[in-house]
């Protein structure tokens, strides 16, 4: 599995002039700075959501894009068909650990959303690894949005989960917990 084509479309400029718009201010000149950034995006204030964020899983495996299909607020799926009129294959020969193409626009809101599920230790271990791999190479370009992506414990502060994993008993947790609110 990689990660191909990563793209962000809309600009920061854009995120920061629609919130003056929203307090009464007309368009700024400037860059917006890190710290304003990440204010934003933990705030979720609706401005964010003009901030996207496209890329491909290459050779993502059937059973994890399906994971991922389950989110649908704020993001749009692209998955290679398996489809036996268009590939040429037996549908029903076709095992679930075989591999897709999975493309996605999501925007910075449910970049966010789909963290606080993925990330949890509770979910599958391979859905997290690709996750993981789309937040490492969205550090690259957006290491603000890349910061505030966490699990829903490290969020919330506590686990909300029937079953809890314990993590959010372990002096770890609350180590990230404080690195998630200060940045």
């Amino acid at each position: 599995m990689q990660i191909d084509n990563l793209t962000i479309r809309g600009t920061w400029r854009e995120v920061a002039d629609a919130a003056r718009t929203t307090i009464g201010l007309e368009k700024g000149e400037r860059e917006p700075s890190s710290a304003w950034k990440r204010r934003m995006l933990l705030a979720e204030h609706s401005p964010i959501r003009l901030l996207s964020v496209q890329w491909k899983w290459r050779a993502l495996k059937y059973w994890v894009s399906v994971h991922f299909v389950r989110h649908k607020i704020g993001i749009e799926h692209f998955v290679r068909t398996q489809r036996t009129d268009r590939t040429g294959q037996d549908r029903d020969q076709i095992t679930q650990s075989a591999t897709v193409d999975h493309e996605c626009l999501a925007n910075a809101q449910a970049v966010i959303n789909i963290s606080r599920k993925r990330l949890c230790r509770q979910a599958s271990p391979e859905t997290t690894q690709a996750w993981q791999a789309l937040l490492a190479a969205l550090a690259t370009t957006e290491p603000e949005l890349a910061s505030v992506c966490v699990a829903e414990c490290v969020y919330r502060g506590f686990c909300p989960e029937i079953k809890c994993c314990g993590y959010c008993q372990a002096n770890e947790f609350q180590a990230a917990v404080a690195r998630y609110r200060q940045g």
